[in-house]
């Protein structure tokens, strides 16, 4: 049952148990002997986007070679000789053991428990257009920055014919879940005006600290500044109990990702709409002094008016919160300098946009390999083939994907390219 509105929201949970999904992944390197602790460290590095994780899925893989190479030199050793047994000990304890304390104590991050909303309380019955309970604003879970939307002092309720909430976060009813990525899970929430929109509550837990908290609410509220022509419009930002989250204008179309996954590469007339569009988003996220970092195919909405970049300013605000290992990026649209850890500015979403058109043009990844360092490595060494990209867009995105930042042209430039 769920309990009262007063409670915070990551303890409104199912009672269910985290997914048996995680546990067989933990175990993974004890299933195999060890063998698979490199895989098991690098899909973990990928998720969490960790530069650690990926400098120790390596050591793990090199760790794997060495092994092999030792075990081949040692053919024809007797079993008892201290050489095999050294070995033995050496493997069992840090590719066997060690690979899978440190899967556990990993899982709860890869897989976290704070995205699974309860049902609605028995005193509200799941009934199409049930009203859902009120959440009055309480001391212990200030909204920051929220906009006055008129609510009534009993508290926000459902449109008439909405369905119930499964929980509350702020003054917003979530509906229901419509997505998970690195950064957080977005609902398709409520707010108390009846308005539809997006709540993404970020994978990050936030200290007690009160500057912090408002270094991340300021950050994130720097968005608003972003013209909405071609963007989701960022509406209210806040913290509740220890959880961030984000309100946004909620977007009815499914992703550039999705788009092409399920219908193939875009024809040359709507890739040309396509780039225009996000490059006027760009820029206008530029002039507003913010850099998006995580621009990517699954950041990019196919409204019915049109294409909207989403998630812009996300990744710097989670920086604010010292509870974060950060959003660097998602490894295959990264650009070289996310790659190295260095500053990025501007030029870095120019980058990532080449990357997501070439995606969108040829329904293939611009770099790809089977692990985030090998995917890392063509990013700083490898140009994709532009052959199959329409005519008109291989010289923008041969300029947008050059390896040094100061020699891409900025959104603008490609803007005028392509209207040309």
């Amino acid at each position: 049952m769920l309990p009262g509105p007063h409670q915070p929201l990551h303890t409104r949970r199912s009672g269910r148990k985290r997914s048996g999904k995680s546990v067989l992944w933990a175990l993974v390197p004890l299933l195999t002997c060890g063998l698979g602790t490199p895989f098991v460290i690098g899909f973990a590095a990928g998720r969490l986007r960790r530069r650690g994780l990926t400098l120790g899925a390596v050591c793990y893989s090199l760790g794997l070679i060495a092994f092999m190479v030792v075990a081949n030199l040692l053919t024809g050793v007797p079993s008892d000789d201290w050489r095999n047994t050294l070995t033995a000990y050496v493997w069992f304890g840090t590719m066997w053991a060690g690979g899978t304390v440190h899967a556990f104590l990993l899982r709860g991050k890869v897989f976290p428990h704070v995205t699974t909303p309860a049902p609605a309380p028995s005193t509200y019955p799941p009934a199409y257009g049930a009203p859902a309970p009120p959440l009055p604003h309480s001391p212990g879970s200030p909204s920051f920055g929220a906009p006055s939307f008129g609510m009534p002092s009993s508290g926000p309720q459902p449109a008439p014919g909405q369905a119930s909430a499964m929980a509350w976060v702020g003054p917003y009813a979530l509906l229901t879940k419509v997505g998970e990525g690195g950064q957080g899970t977005v609902y398709l929430g409520q707010a108390p005006d009846g308005q539809q929109v997006a709540v993404k509550i970020l994978h990050v837990r936030v200290g007690p600290d009160s500057g912090e908290r408002d270094a991340f609410v300021r950050e994130a509220l720097a968005a608003r500044r972003v013209p909405s022509f071609a963007t989701a419009r960022v509406i209210d930002v806040g913290v509740q109990g220890d959880l961030a989250y984000i309100v946004s204008e909620y977007v009815h179309g499914p992703s550039l990702e999705r788009l092409v996954r399920e219908q193939g590469p875009r024809d040359p007339d709507g890739l040309t709409r396509l780039s225009i569009s996000t490059l006027a988003a760009l820029r206008g996220i530029h002039n507003a002094g913010i850099v998006h970092r995580d621009f990517k195919p699954g950041n990019v909405l196919l409204g019915a008016d049109g294409p909207r970049v989403i998630d812009f300013g996300v990744a710097k605000a989670m920086d604010r919160l010292t509870t974060s290992a950060g959003t660097k990026g998602t490894p295959a649209f990264m650009s070289p300098e996310q790659v190295l850890g260095q500053q990025v500015g501007p030029a870095s979403d120019v980058f990532s946009w080449g990357s997501t058109m070439y995606y969108a043009a040829t329904g293939r990844l611009p770099f790809d390999g089977p692990s985030v360092f090998a995917v890392s490595q063509q990013i700083m060494e490898h140009s994709p083939d532009l052959g199959p990209v329409p005519a008109a867009l291989r010289s923008p995105l041969a300029a947008a994907l050059h390896k040094e930042p100061h020699e891409r042209p900025t959104a603008a430039d490609l803007m005028l390219a392509l209207s040309g």
